[in-house]
């Protein structure tokens, strides 16, 4: 006997994590810069008839609508690894001062002039022709900061839609400019320049010029050949260029950077303790205005679409208001679970920190991974020793020789870079004997590893170290 097919109804219990568009919105707030977030919180502003932008020492608001500032202390880990002293408290300063003095008000009228500003005066004065100036403007905009124009005059008039002429005309009259040697196209020709100037760009140095590969090799008997002279002779010639500039850009002020403004500060306290803080003049600030919102909804003519809209607005406004407190919240505590591991750092720089990984501080303060990945993205802190992204302080963990605590691959580095910069010109380390040094030091590591920290630091191999040495001799 076969049962005949039907239609059954089962009902089934399982558990799914749902992501409401109110926890999308606090995920995205704590992953967002400073820059970002005050974007997006303008935005919010404009869009929200219930949202005001706050005074700067309002505080943040919570869903009441009533000032409730930001957390100002809390308590250190239990799990520290060494006692310390961490008041937590909102900064209402903008900007980092780890001492009393203040920028002069004269110094914020000024600023210096920029190398292609420089260099647009000099050029217009040289040519006198209005018909050359979007020209002139054009080609000098291309010159990089070190002060070269390394595209040829062909690729640069097809760019600008000029004729090749012209850019040549505007290239030599950039070639006739202060700092001498910019406008050009290679080292070669930047040297040349310089020598030229004067007047000592003979047959035996353009030569010399002209073999700037050997010179980098240091084969000096093959130069001497070349040039026609002898040991003394090549020897005075190498002095003579070592005196040059191979980047005349560089001594102008390069156009100003975008400004790194920090999320937080750790500053001292005076007594030997630290003191975590956030930067107030980052933090958006939002009113959320309860008293129009219940004048809206008093009137009785209001439509069931219209009453709904209200209601929608004033909850994503308090919404905001709790998501930006919840935000400030979470940065200091993850910054004050990282500083309260990172004290070596405070007090004695780079080649002190400490291992550290997303996990510590998830452990530490009761976190996600994820959370207190999102809480550090982008975000910067200023510290004694500089301005640093919080990325900066988790590193991965070197083993130590003798059982002791691990060291930070980010300290490992300095110390790397410690030891290359105090070689003698005659004594150069090589990357075995780098080993060796860490080792004697109690750090387990291999050649391989010193190399790649070696080439990300951007410092040469030991043989091309001896041959750059070998020239200052």
């Amino acid at each position: 006997m076969s049962l005949a097919p039907g239609i059954r109804l089962d009902l089934r219990q399982t558990q799914s994590l749902v992501l409401t568009p109110q926890l999308q919105q606090a995920i995205r707030l704590l992953q967002m810069s400073n820059i970002e977030l005050a974007s997006a919180v303008d935005r919010e502003v404009a869009d929200n008839p219930f949202l005001q932008r706050a005074d700067r020492d309002a505080g943040v608001l919570a869903a009441a609508g009533t000032a409730e500032p930001a957390p100002t202390a809390a308590p250190l880990p239990a799990a520290a690894p060494r006692p310390a002293d961490f008041s937590l408290s909102v900064k209402r300063a903008g900007s980092p001062s780890f001492d009393d003095e203040r920028t002069p008000f004269e110094a914020r009228l000024t600023r210096a002039k920029g190398l292609r500003e420089h260099l647009a005066e000099q050029v217009m004065a040289l040519l006198r022709e209005p018909r050359l100036r979007d020209a002139v403007l054009q080609i000098v905009e291309s010159v990089e900061d070190d002060g070269y124009l390394r595209e040829d005059d062909a690729t640069l008039a097809a760019r600008f839609h000029l004729e090749p002429a012209v850019v040549s005309e505007i290239r030599a009259a950039l070639q006739r400019c202060e700092p001498t040697g910019v406008g050009a196209r290679d080292l070669a020709e930047c040297l040349a320049l310089q020598l030229k100037e004067k007047n000592r760009f003979d047959p035996a140095m353009a030569t010399l010029i002209a073999n700037l590969p050997l010179l980098a090799k240091a084969d000096f008997n093959e130069l001497m050949r070349r040039c026609g002279v002898d040991a003394e002779d090549l020897q005075d010639m190498i002095a003579e260029i070592k005196r040059l500039d191979p980047k005349p850009g560089l001594t102008f002020a390069p156009d100003e950077p975008p400004t790194v403004v920090p999320d937080l500060f750790v500053l001292p306290t005076g007594d030997g303790r630290w003191r975590v803080e956030l930067n107030a003049g980052t933090l958006p600030r939002v009113l959320v205005d309860v008293d129009y919102h219940a004048e809206l909804t008093r009137q009785c003519a209001l439509d069931r679409r219209t009453r709904e809209y209200l209601s929608e607005r004033i909850q994503s406004a308090n919404w905001l208001a709790k998501a930006l407190d919840q935000r400030a919240r979470t940065m200091l505590r993850v910054g004050k679970a990282i500083f309260a591991r990172q004290i070596p750092f405070l007090e004695g720089g780079a080649q002190h920190l400490r291992p550290l990984v997303l996990r510590d501080i998830a452990a530490a303060t009761g976190l996600h991974e994820s959370t207190v990945s999102r809480a550090t993205s982008d975000k910067y802190v200023a510290t004694p020793h500089g301005t640093f992204p919080l990325k900066y302080f988790f590193t991965t963990a070197i083993p130590a020789t003798s059982g002791d605590q691990a060291h930070s691959a980010e300290a490992i580095r300095q110390m790397i870079k410690r030891m290359i910069d105090r070689e003698s010109p005659t004594e150069v380390l090589s990357d075995d004997q780098i080993v060796a040094a860490l080792k004697a030091k109690g750090v387990m590591i291999a050649r391989r590893t010193v190399a790649k920290y070696r080439e990300s630091l951007g410092i040469a191999s030991s043989v091309e170290r001896r041959r750059a040495k070998a020239l200052g001799r």
